[in-house]
């Protein structure tokens, strides 16, 4: 072995000792063949009650082994790396926005530090694409009187939900685990390239009262139903409306549950918003409304939306039914990597009457 051999050898040693570890408070999926390829999706949980940390991480999966992105998500972390949604405080690995071509969110009432909400704040003035779940309309709170983030908390004229997702939280119209939601694509965007293979939308989540902005595009509204299965009837009682009080039929006209809208940020960059007011990890286990996600990304990114995108699971998916302090205890960001099973057990269906 000559001297250069051996000096290549041990610089090479060298490197892979001091080359840092992968991320451990966060999960990275590789991106296999596929239209994504090159394109860096942020995933961002962090609520305490829909479980995004667990459907979220499964959708990941389905974007980097199905379509070619490579796929990052982010949870709400205990000092101990145990994954907390109740910890709003939290978002692991930050700076995966910094290298975010797309992000997917399903945050609830989250309050981070002033580096963290920069660097949100840098990427959606970058005029990325966002895809917006549930809780997503209302995301931030909790920033005191004075802070630089106040005009985000959901209850300062809507805050960040209102300014740019269109819709801020109202109430539950659909009674809460109780009414479940059938999806019904509006009339005039049947042919809409988002909703390519979409069809049979259903989830055990109940509608939200939602207006959303003027300059939105309504592709769904959703039907209150009487049950939590797919098969239940409408829904055929009337309710006032949180905004003006006066009282119609929960289905007449149903209420929006996905749209669309362009953002125009200050500095003059626009980001294209998908929005569904879906989402929960039980949700997910609709075929249409995977499929749905998976067009909004393809959307957001000016890409061609496949004709019928392939959303079969990569790993099993058994997510737990959404509930509040409802998560699996114990779990770590490493528990969702590709070919594990989640450890412990799903939160239960609540029994039928």
């Amino acid at each position: 072995m000559t001297l250069r051999t051996v000096f290549a050898f041990l610089i090479g040693a060298l490197a892979i000792q001091t080359s840092p570890p992968p991320a451990s408070d966060s999960v990275t999926y590789a991106s296999k063949a596929g239209p994504g390829r090159g394109r860096h999706i942020v995933l961002l949980t962090g609520d305490e009650e829909y479980r995004s940390e667990e459907g979220l991480p499964m959708l990941a999966k389905i974007l980097s082994q199905r379509h070619g992105f490579t796929s990052t998500v982010l949870f709400s972390l205990d000092p101990d790396g145990t994954i907390n949604p109740k910890n709003t405080h939290s978002l692991s690995n930050p700076a995966a926005l910094d290298t975010a071509d797309a992000i997917v969110m399903l945050l609830r009432f989250r309050n981070w530090s002033d580096q963290d909400m920069a660097r949100f704040e840098k990427l959606l003035l970058s005029g990325k694409p966002i895809v917006a779940l549930r809780t997503s309309t209302h995301a931030f709170n909790g920033f005191p009187k004075g802070s630089r983030w106040e005009s985000w908390n959901y209850n300062n004229e809507g805050g960040f939900g209102k300014r740019v997702l269109g819709e801020t939280w109202l109430t539950h119209w659909g009674r809460h685990k109780i009414e479940a939601t059938r999806g019904v694509i509006e009339p005039a965007q049947q042919n809409n390239p988002l909703l390519r293979g979409v069809s049979n939308l259903f989830g055990e989540s109940d509608v939200y009262e939602a207006y959303p902005s003027p300059d939105a595009t309504i592709l769904v509204r959703g039907v209150v139903l009487k049950g939590l299965t797919s098969d239940s009837e409408p829904a055929d009682y009337k309710k006032p409306r949180s905004t003006d009080k006066v009282e119609q039929g929960v289905n007449d006209p149903s209420m929006p549950i996905v749209w669309t809208r362009t953002n125009k940020n200050p500095n003059g960059t626009t980001n294209r918003i998908f929005t569904t007011t879906m989402g929960a990890a039980t949700d997910l286990e609709n075929e249409a409304l995977r499929r749905l996600l998976v067009n909004a990304v393809y959307w957001g990114l000016g890409l061609d939306v496949p004709q019928k995108a392939d959303v079969t699971y990569v790993d099993e998916y058994k997510p737990s039914f959404y509930g509040f302090d409802g998560f699996r205890k114990g779990l770590h960001p490493s528990d969702f990597e590709l070919g594990k099973k989640v450890p412990g057990e799903p939160l239960p269906r609540p029994t039928s009457k």
